[in-house]
């Protein structure tokens, strides 16, 4: 697979991933906890892929196949570092809107999100 190639893939696998993250974010907050948590599975699948191919690049600098530096590249580095914090947050958020949810529902009282 060439450069532009892998290149792409991570790109493409970062955004579909930090999409599923805010929807996951938004389903959390109507109270949708399921929903939410199998978009931060897809989500994990997407970063998955996204790795694989950044591990594909390093792996072959590091056997001595040296790049060119790419201003695309950084680009894709900066889309996967993203995801993963969006991830990371957005399971932050999730775990938030359900202790908020469940005081809510305890206590009788609803809150419109």
């Amino acid at each position: 697979m060439d450069l532009e190639m892998i290149i792409m893939n991570i790109i493409n696998y970062s955004g579909e991933a930090r999409s599923l993250c805010m929807e996951g974010i938004s389903y959390a907050k109507k109270g949708d906890f399921d929903k939410a948590r199998t978009n931060i599975e897809d989500a994990n699948e997407k970063i998955a892929c996204a790795h694989k191919s950044q591990t594909k690049l390093i792996q072959s600098e590091a056997q001595g196949e040296k790049q060119d530096f790419s201003l695309l590249l950084v680009h894709a580095q900066d889309h996967l570092m993203n995801a993963i914090t969006t991830r990371d947050m957005a399971r932050e958020f999730i775990d938030l809107y359900e202790v908020v949810h469940s005081s809510i529902v305890a206590g009788g009282s609803r809150v419109n999100a």
